[in-house]
């Protein structure tokens, strides 16, 4: 690349600033001080935190708003000044523009800042440079970054440490998805969807697991494996679960962690308990007992996680009970089985589930903590054509702890539906193994199917990385109505 990204005070500018990768980014740059701005076709609550620290939103996105930070002002003295000269500020002041894999090369700011000559980044570059600016540790994995990350930041900022936080869902400790330190260290989500997981090279590199969750990308899981490994080598540490077979066969992890003792790994819990209200276990460092490690959040998956961030919290030089004590207390991120609301008896949750993995763990989680008497109902919107033909047996398969299935159509994400498959399609293949299951094509008629059939003890599941979750409030508020009516 020819050009780097730079923190000494040139202007950044982000096509798309409201994504949950873009704005944790921009989050961080506008708290240091630099001159920040960005557009986006849906203000948000993001954006507006955003507009709160200083950085400068555009409701649309246009050719002119480059021109924000790279106009020089009108120079009192101009006669003083060459025209060569006055180039020169101009480009100067050029705005970094930073781009996700979503910004179509024909987005007018885009098209304008490759006519202006802007420096343009991808945004995994922006991470890539600041986890070279600090002692970073990045958390890569086809599931788990976003909650192993959050749990990482939170254990080190209860202990003290004061780090900065990137990562890919909204977490309440830092009102966000990003977090401004002081300190030295640096947690951040690397995702691999798209292949950017090798541009960084962190102090101390995670791998949850491995497996194919982005066919639009990839080919088959050789070539994820191939991502995963040319970002291992670049980690200076390299932490694993080897309960992932993957991981443990074809990366060989310096520091492994494992929820079964007979694996040798060099973390790994003995006396497990899964309760409804949370997990409590005894953590083991290379054969010799640490404590008790009580958690908040549920099921496996989770205890998982929380094994990697011992591991890091001990590599970094923290004394178990500090580690034990700021994992008791993490209530986890947005959109990561999310308590939304209960009404007449209802319990609603929220999950960012979308991988059939995903999809039978938050289950699994949910059947934990779901009484004898209670449905688990799963409401499920499918994400992306590519994944969904994929993945279709899979899918089929994954709904096995849930009561009762409802499902609409597939969440494009901008994609075409090149494979030909519908939720309803996929409705069909999991009543093959499911034998209660509706397909709602549309969201309104999933709202108004949900009126009419949750019933009092239900736990409503809504899972899915679409927009299928802006439905719950409004259901939540008419199962309000009549009892307001009444009062």
């Amino acid at each position: 690349m020819k050009n780097s990204v730079n923190f000494s005070g040139k202007p950044f500018h982000f096509i798309g600033i409201g994504g949950i990768g873009m704005s944790a980014l921009a989050y961080v740059l506008a708290k240091r001080n630099l001159p920040v701005s960005g557009s986006d076709l849906r203000p948000n609550h993001i954006t507006h935190r955003l507009e709160s620290i200083g950085a400068h939103i555009f409701a649309k996105q246009e050719a002119s708003n480059l021109e924000f930070f790279h106009s020089p002002e009108e120079n009192t003295e101009v006669g003083l000044q060459t025209s060569a000269e006055l180039l020169t500020e101009e480009l100067t002041n050029l705005p970094q523009v930073i781009c996700s894999t979503a910004i179509n090369k024909n987005n007018l700011e885009y098209k304008a800042a490759l006519e202006l000559g802007c420096p343009i980044f991808h945004r995994s570059d922006v991470l890539a440079a600041l986890i070279a600016d600090y002692e970073s540790i990045a958390v890569a994995g086809t599931h788990g970054k976003t909650t192993t990350s959050s749990m990482i930041g939170y254990m080190l900022v209860e202990a003290g440490v004061d780090p900065t936080i990137l990562v890919g869902g909204e977490v309440n400790a830092w009102a966000g998805n990003a977090r401004l330190g002081q300190g030295r260290y640096l947690v951040a989500e690397a995702d691999e969807s798209d292949g950017s997981l090798i541009k960084h090279h962190p102090a101390i590199g995670i791998i949850t697991n491995i497996e194919l969750d982005h066919p639009d990308h990839y080919e088959n899981l050789e070539a994820v494996i191939d991502i995963f490994q040319t970002f291992a080598q670049g980690c200076q540490t390299l932490i694993g679960s080897i309960d992932c077979e993957t991981v443990r066969d074809r990366l060989q992890p310096n520091i492994s962690y494992s929820l079964y003792p007979e694996s040798n790994a060099d973390y790994t819990v003995t006396n497990v308990e899964y309760r409804a209200d949370g997990t409590t276990a005894l953590v083991w460092e290379r054969g010799k007992a640490l404590g008790l490690l009580n958690l908040k959040v549920l099921s496996r998956h989770n205890l998982s996680n929380a094994l990697a961030s011992v591991a890091v919290g001990r590599l970094l030089g923290l004394e178990f009970g500090e580690i034990a004590k700021g994992l008791a207390n993490f209530e986890g991120a947005r959109r990561r089985f999310e308590l939304r609301g209960e009404i007449g008896g209802i319990t609603f949750i929220d999950d960012y589930a979308h991988h059939p993995s995903e999809i039978r763990a938050t289950l699994a989680a949910a059947r934990l903590q779901a009484r004898p008497e209670q449905r688990v109902v799963a409401i499920f919107q499918p994400h992306r054509y590519s994944r969904t033909i994929t993945f279709l047996e899979e899918f089929a398969e994954s709904f096995a702890h849930a009561d009762l299935v409802v499902l609409t159509d597939i969440y494009s994400a901008g994609e075409s539906n090149l494979g030909h498959v519908s939720g309803e399609m996929l409705a069909a293949k999991i009543a093959e193994h499911h034998p209660q299951v509706n397909y709602l094509p549309t969201l309104p008629a999933v709202h108004n199917f949900l009126l009419h059939n949750l019933r009092a003890g239900d736990l409503a599941l809504f899972l899915g990385a679409g927009n299928l979750n802006q439905i719950i409030p409004d259901v939540i508020g008419e199962l309000r109505q009549p009892a307001t009516a009444t009062s």
